[in-house]
């Protein structure tokens, strides 16, 4: 058991002195990963917020489904209702007779007497009864759009047209281009931190050669300086953690929680900080991870 323990306690020992002890060194790597993190902060607030935009839109983006004059009858609206349920990528399916869509219209109009011109049509009521469809997935609109279309009873169907899948669609492509620049800047972050302790390994190189000469194998000579990677990547995630959750309460706070319109809502603080927090960190520990481990392994097979 007391091998065990110091098996353990031995690469988190001296991983804690190496970060001291090549202090100048340590601190360049760190920094390294703190401003990487802080880009990638950045993108994190933008991209999981896009994400969140995307949504709204795709919940507020509603098809809709008139029911032709001939098809009103109950029987033929419940078929019509089924139809289109099990139509794939339909979420929701509510009905509006046309009594609600004339007064749906008349609502429209903040002028009472505009609204008082168009009452006497309300006992002829022109309007459709309809449906309205709401779809699991943004890239589903047209596709739903157009199999509702070949619904027998279907008088006419809209839901924004062109416009509103390519405004998703433009959503989703900056969402997926912040994570690839995210992933990209995660990367360089690991180069930069293989390369510091590339530099202590050097410093180290007589200490490492008398373990090779005793018989040291190279997990009991690599792991110090996996955990000293992992120790720069987590003290270098530190700071972009404090500044993200300082930065991104007080925008929420000056924002009202919302850019523009209702409709691009922030995501709330309570909800975004600890994910964006855990991420970060995560990011922070798996680049000193990755880098000290090539690093090192690297160093090791050259000189076996």
């Amino acid at each position: 058991m007391s091998s065990m323990i110091s098996r353990i306690w031995r690469p988190i020992k001296e991983g804690f002195l190496g970060v001291f002890r090549h202090g100048a060194m340590s601190l360049q790597s760190g920094s390294a990963v703190t401003i990487t993190l802080i880009i990638i902060s950045l993108f994190l607030i933008f991209t999981m917020n896009v994400s969140r935009f995307t949504q709204g839109i795709e919940q507020s983006v509603q098809i809709s489904a008139t029911v032709d004059y001939d098809h009103e009858s109950a029987e033929e609206e419940d078929r019509i209702g089924l139809a289109i349920q099990d139509i794939e990528g339909v979420d929701t399916v509510t009905f509006s007779d046309k009594a609600a869509e004339f007064q749906y219209y008349l609502d429209s109009f903040s002028d009472e007497r505009t609204k008082e011109a168009f009452r006497p049509f309300e006992e002829d009521n022109p309007m459709h009864d309809a449906f309205y469809v709401t779809v699991k997935d943004g890239n589903s609109l047209q596709s739903v759009a157009d199999a509702i279309r070949e619904i027998e009873g279907i008088d006419s169907v809209n839901f924004g047209g062109a416009s509103a899948v390519q405004l998703v669609y433009m959503l989703r492509s900056i969402r997926t281009g912040g994570g690839l620049l995210a992933l990209a800047l995660s990367v360089l972050a690991i180069f930069l931190i293989a390369n510091t302790i590339k530099l202590t390994i050097m410093a180290r190189a007589d200490e490492i050669a008398i373990m090779r000469n005793v018989g040291a194998r190279n997990g009991f000579i690599r792991s110090p300086f996996v955990v000293e990677g992992i120790i720069i990547g987590a003290l270098g995630a530190l700071l972009p953690i404090i500044l993200t959750d300082y930065f991104y309460r007080a925008i929420y706070k000056f924002t009202g929680g919302y850019l523009l319109t209702q409709m691009f809502s922030l995501i709330p603080p309570e909800t975004f900080l600890p994910r964006a927090c855990t991420i970060l960190l995560a990011i922070g520990v798996v680049v000193g991870l990755l880098g000290s481990f090539f690093s090192v392994s690297k160093y090791l097979r050259w000189k076996r």
